[in-house]
C-alpha cells in the first residue's frame, strides 16, 4: 500500500489491473507533490481510462469529461463537487448561475479539502476556460492532470504555458507488439471469442492496430459478428478495413 499526502490510501494490487501501472504511479507521484501534468497521446491510447480508474482510487479526484463552454465546465465541476461534499454542501440554483458565480461558488468548495482536478478531452479550449482552470490551480492550490491527443496549440492552446516542463508531461504510447498480443489474447478470452484462425487474427489485429488499446477493443468487439466470420474463421482483413472506415 502507498500513501498519499492527502490522506489517500493507493492499492498497487489494484493498480496492476489496468495495466497502465507506470503511468498510474506518475499520476499518484504528481498528486503527492501537488502538481499539474498533462497526459497526451493518440486517440484509444487509454488516456480517458487512465484518469477514470485514478479517480476512483482517489476519493478527493474531481473527474471532469469533455466541457467546451465555461459554463458547461464549472456546472460538471459543481456536480463532481455535490457527489463528494453532499448536496446540500452547495447551493442548489447553481443552474441559473451567471459564470462569475459559478466560479465564486467553485472556488469556495475548493478550500473544504485539499481535491485535485481531471480534465478530460481538452481540444483548443476557449480563453475563459484556459483563464478558468489557471485560477483554480493558481500557486497548487489545485493540481489539475489534463489529458489531450497532443501537447500543441490546437489541442491546449494557451495551456501550454502550465505545461512547459517535461516533467509537467506525461505521454502515453501505444504497446509494443509483444504487450500488445497479451493484451488481445486476455480481452479474446473475456469476450469468449473463438475461431480456428484466432491466433492468426489476433496477431493481425495488433498488426494493424499499431499496438493501440482502444483500437484493439474496437476490432475484437466487431470479430463476433456473422458479417466478419466465415464457417469458423474471422475475416479480419474486411473487419480491419470497416474498422477503419468508421464502420462499427
Amino acid at each position: 500500500m502507498k500513501r498519499c499526502n492527502t490522506g489517500v490510501t493507493f492499492n498497487h494490487a489494484y493498480i496492476k489491473t489496468v495495466e497502465r501501472t507506470v503511468e498510474l504511479d506518475r499520476l499518484i507521484a504528481r498528486a503527492q507533490e501537488r502538481k499539474r501534468l498533462l497526459v497526451f497521446g493518440p486517440e484509444g491510447v487509454g488516456k480517458t481510462r487512465l484518469l477514470k480508474e485514478f479517480a476512483r482510487m482517489q476519493p478527493l479526484a474531481l473527474y471532469i469529461p469533455q466541457a467546451k463552454s465555461p459554463d458547461e465546465f464549472l456546472l460538471s465541476l459543481v456536480e463532481s463537487l455535490r457527489i463528494k461534499l453532499g448536496a446540500r454542501s452547495l447551493p442548489s440554483h447553481t443552474s441559473t448561475m451567471s459564470t462569475s458565480g459559478l466560479k465564486a461558488t467553485v472556488d469556495r468548495a475548493l478550500n473544504v479539502k485539499p481535491f485535485l482536478l481531471l480534465v478530460d478531452q481538452l481540444q483548443g479550449p476557449s480563453r475563459v476556460v484556459v483563464k478558468i482552470l489557471k485560477d483554480l490551480g493558481y500557486y497548487g492550490r489545485t493540481p489539475i492532470f489534463f489529458a489531450a491527443r497532443s501537447p500543441h496549440m490546437e489541442d491546449i492552446g494557451a495551456l501550454q504555458a502550465l505545461c512547459y516542463d517535461k516533467n509537467d508531461r506525461l505521454e502515453m504510447t501505444n504497446w509494443p507488439a509483444e504487450m500488445a498480443l497479451a493484451f488481445a489474447h486476455r480481452n479474446a478470452e473475456r469476450a469468449e471469442l473463438w475461431a480456428s484462425n484466432l491466433d492468426a487474427a489476433l496477431q493481425s489485429i495488433v498488426q494493424l492496430s499499431g499496438g493501440n488499446p482502444g483500437s484493439i477493443l474496437g476490432m475484437l468487439s466487431m470479430a463476433g459478428r456473422a458479417q466478419y466470420r466465415v464457417e469458423d474463421q474471422i475475416k479480419f482483413h474486411v473487419l480491419y478495413l470497416d474498422y477503419r472506415m468508421g464502420r462499427r
